[in-house]
Formats: structure tokens, C-alpha cells, sequence
């Protein structure tokens, strides 16, 4: 089945804004999975490295825009054939900068569809949002009744290195998963005007300057829960790992960002060794 090309959205700014796409899709072949659809619009870009034999083809998603800002838009689509794998991963962290009065939200879209034993990846490093942003972001899966997905998203909340920290803007960050039609999953992080006050107020995030989201879903995923909680106690953050139906969920809160890029890179390596005898370990990107 062809990837339908996503419309281009009128322009709603005088200033110059992206309105990139990518999709992509994967199909087993005589066992083997490989790539069977392709669509492209700048500033995104897919690339499609060398990996192991026992490792799923690997598209790697990358922006020329350098970093997003109020206006922009990305599209991103994954679809994952019936017993066929795949991962889709991000070249760096995602840079969000601040909007302009009046100029409008980031707008990020990821669609992911994974057929009947199929095994999908979707591990996004880091966005990292600067003071004034505005990330609307929006992540959507469709999983078959037998198939399974491991998925990562995480923001940091400004540049420490920089002393620059997140202190206005707004970030709405919205989690969707569906298996055989049914609504497993529903999530959303809603951050709006003073976020160093909302990030400061009773339990929310403490001295947190990144938070992150792994998600596993698939018929064994809450048989690993002990294992991944002994997992995540060996990292200095705050971690906690919870099951329901086919889904393993786990969040992270850390001081810094290079604290939960760890955790997720050994986790999400240990899930995916253990699920599927995968190599322990993230895409080479993820260690550039």
C-alpha cells in the first residue's frame, strides 16, 4: 500500500516556516524485512544506515532546519508490514526555540501503524524546549492484536550548560495508543504561561530539568515490570515503572538531562534484548 503524500498546510505566518513530512514503511519479505514506501519533504530528511544482520532495518530521522520555532510543522509517519521490524529513530536532540508573538506552536505529529506480529521501534532522543517555546506535540499508535511497539519521548526543559532554563511558553505533549481498535493508552503533559511556577508547585516536578516517557506494548510486556524497576533503581533519578492490559510504562524525573538519557539507553537496550534477543543497546546515533 503507498503512503498517501500529507497536504501542505497553507502558510498562516509572514515569516518563513517548514512544513515537513516523512513516511516510511517496512514489509517482510521471504522473512527478511525490508523497506517498501518512501515520501520525504524538507526539512525532514530519513537516512538509512548499515545495521547488524540480526538487527531491524534502521531509518533515521533528521530536520536541516537546524531546530524548530513558532509555525513550524513535522509530520511523521511509521508503518510496519504484518511480521516484519522496524526501528525509526532521531539523529540528535530536537530543538525547540522561542516563538514569536503571535507566531503559533511547534506542531509535531507521529503516527505509528504496526500490523499482526510485527515489532516497531520508535526511539526519539531528546527535545530539548528553550524559554518562550511553544511544542504541541502529538504521538499516535495503532497497534494489531499481535503486534508490538517500544517507544521513547523525553523533554528537557531548557539548555543547563547554558544556564538556560524553560521559565514561560507552553508544551502540550499528547500520548495515544490503540491495539485492535481499543484505547490502551491516553496521556498528556499540559504546560501553559508560568511553567517555572507549574514546574515548582506540589508534586509536579521538583528540581527536575528533564522528564521521559518509555513506553513497551506487547502480550508479555508486564512480565518484565520487577525487572525493569531493578533496572531503573541504578540510575540517579526518580523512576517508576507500572503495567495494565499488554502495556509496561515507566517515567522518569531527573536533575540532568544526561541522567535520564542514560537511564533510557540502558533500559530501553535491556527491554529490547529481553524481548526480542535484540542487542542491548540503542541505535548508534543515540551515541554520537
Amino acid at each position: 500500500m503507498s503512503l498517501a503524500e500529507p497536504a501542505l498546510q497553507a502558510p498562516a505566518f509572514t515569516h518563513q516556516r517548514v512544513d515537513g513530512a516523512a513516511r516510511v514503511e517496512f514489509n517482510a519479505v521471504s522473512g527478511t524485512s525490508r523497506l517498501a514506501d518512501l515520501y520525504q519533504r524538507a526539512p525532514c530528511r530519513l537516512l538509512f544506515p548499515n545495521v547488524e544482520s540480526t538487527e531491524p532495518p534502521q531509518a533515521v530521522l533528521l530536520t536541516t532546519s537546524g531546530g524548530l520555532t513558532g509555525g513550524d510543522r513535522l509530520d511523521v509517519a511509521l508503518r510496519v508490514g504484518p511480521n516484519a521490524r522496524a526501528t525509526l529513530t532521531t539523529q540528535a536532540a530536537e530543538k525547540i526555540y522561542r516563538a514569536l508573538p503571535g507566531g503559533g506552536d511547534v506542531d509535531i505529529a507521529v503516527k505509528i501503524d504496526v500490523a499482526d506480529g510485527a515489532y516497531a521501534e520508535w526511539l526519539a532522543q531528546e527535545t530539548i524546549v528553550f524559554d518562550g517555546a511553544r511544542l504541541r506535540r502529538e504521538f499516535v499508535a495503532d497497534l494489531s492484536a499481535g503486534a508490538a511497539l517500544l517507544a521513547t519521548e523525553s523533554i528537557v526543559f531548557g539548555r543547563s550548560a547554558m544556564n538556560e532554563t524553560l521559565r514561560t511558553g507552553f508544551v502540550r505533549d499528547r500520548w495515544r495508543i490503540r491495539r485492535d481498535g481499543r484505547l490502551i493508552f491516553a496521556d498528556a503533559l499540559h504546560l501553559d504561561g508560568d511553567i517555572a511556577a507549574l514546574r515548582a508547585s506540589p508534586f509536579a516536578f521538583g528540581d527536575a530539568t528533564a522528564c521521559g516517557t518509555l513506553i513497551y506494548s506487547a502480550h508479555e510486556a508486564p512480565r518484565m515490570l520487577d525487572d525493569v524497576r531493578a533496572w531503573s533503581s541504578a540510575h540517579r533519578l526518580v523512576a517508576h515503572a507500572t503495567t495494565r492490559d499488554s502495556l509496561l510504562i515507566v517515567r522518569f524525573l531527573a536533575a540532568q538531562a544526561s541522567d535520564l538519557r542514560a537511564a533510557v539507553i540502558s533500559i530501553a537496550g535491556r527491554i529490547r534484548h529481553k524481548a526480542f534477543g535484540l542487542a542491548q543497546k540503542l541505535p548508534q546515533v543515540w551515541h554520537c
